[in-house]
């Protein structure tokens, strides 16, 4: 579909400058904008761009002075951000929607299944599995005995869901994810080898979360690893048996929680983030990249390295820490005047 500059100021409540009648059929980065194009500009950093963007349409601020000709046609703005964030979410509902049931699917006879739901080629659906009105099920996926699959939710391409788990509504789950696999439980003997600790419990996914690629969440020992709604988790995350993760925390790519440890409300877990077993995070704390913690970590606190500590104690033993080659020199000649002084008395 084509708009015009004129349609899309008018959806937005912005302000023209330039041709009205510009039009766009996709929408595209300012630095890699082509005719056609609609793109943006939220970052001042990427300001030079605009100036040399093939784009035909820029979103910018209201506030936006250009300093040298500009090509493209403006859409001025009070919020460029959430204007952006209406367009997406648009254009994502206006493309094609999966719908039916292909005939390459196995689905048990006491499975349940709504009738407007999509299921994709060799998806495997077991017993007692219930899948709720609207939810999309694409190729390859399994979903195990009991498990249930909420209204609007969505589980790409070769999602695992083992027996018992549950998803809630409207969640999002990437491809590859595996939902429910056995926690990581093996019980040394004396003659070195391990006996196997069964998993009994399940995996429940409150409503509206979305989980990345290939992430694992294993199920509980006992009782239910748990994943409340809103929670975001990126792309190769690891969640161990028992884990809960609190209401719209965040967690970017790689970050690992070992079984048992509680997480917060409202937090961020950047990259590569570790939390050992048996740890407690507050709520609405946030922790830096690559942190490691093996400790309780109150509300509101802010930690970073590895073992993690509060956030200006951290900065400042950086500090001592960038500078170290120096104070080894320092120190050093202090040890050698020292010497040379004593060797004089």
């Amino acid at each position: 579909m084509e708009f015009t500059a004129e349609m899309i100021a008018g959806l937005l409540n912005g302000t023209i400058v330039g041709d009205k009648n510009a039009a766009v059929h996709t929408v595209s980065s300012i630095e890699g904008g082509k005719k056609g194009s609609l793109t943006y500009l939220t970052n001042p950093k990427y300001e030079q761009y605009i100036y040399t963007t093939e784009a035909s349409i820029v979103l910018v601020n209201d506030s936006f002075e250009p300093t040298a000709p500009v090509a493209a046609t403006l859409i001025k703005l009070q919020d460029v951000g959430a204007a952006v964030l209406k367009l997406l979410e648009m254009y994502n509902a206006m493309k094609p929607q999966k719908k039916g049931i292909s005939k390459m699917v196995s689905i048990s006879e006491k499975a349940t299944v709504a009738e407007d739901c999509y299921i994709g080629d060799f998806a495997v659906i077991e017993a007692g599995a219930v899948i709720e009105s609207g939810a999309k099920i694409y190729p390859q996926v399994y979903i195990g005995d009991g498990v249930k699959v909420g209204t609007g939710t969505t589980l790409y391409a070769g999602v695992k869901v083992y027996e018992g788990c549950k998803i809630g509504a409207n969640c999002i789950i990437h491809a590859g994810a595996v939902i429910g696999a056995d926690g990581f439980g093996f019980l040394p003997k004396p003659d070195g080898t391990f006996d196997k600790i069964p998993q009994l419990g399940n995996v429940i996914i409150e409503d509206n979360v979305e989980i990345g690629a290939n992430t694992c969440i294993d199920r509980a020992k006992t009782d239910s690893t748990i994943i409340r709604k809103g929670v975001k988790l990126d792309n190769l995350i690891q969640i161990g048996h028992n884990v809960e993760i609190g209401e719209n925390t965040v967690s970017s790519a790689q970050m690992g929680i070992a079984g048992t440890s509680k997480i917060g409300r409202n937090c961020f877990l950047a990259g590569q983030v570790g939390i050992a077993d048996h740890v407690t995070i507050g709520n609405y704390v946030k922790i830096g990249s690559k942190s490691g913690l093996d400790k309780d970590v109150p509300d509101g606190e802010i930690r970073f390295g590895y073992p993690a500590l509060p956030g200006m104690n951290y900065h400042r033993c950086f500090a001592v820490f960038k500078n170290l080659p120096d104070l080894q020199n320092r120190v050093r000649a202090l040890e050698k005047s020292i010497k040379d002084i004593t060797e004089e008395k």
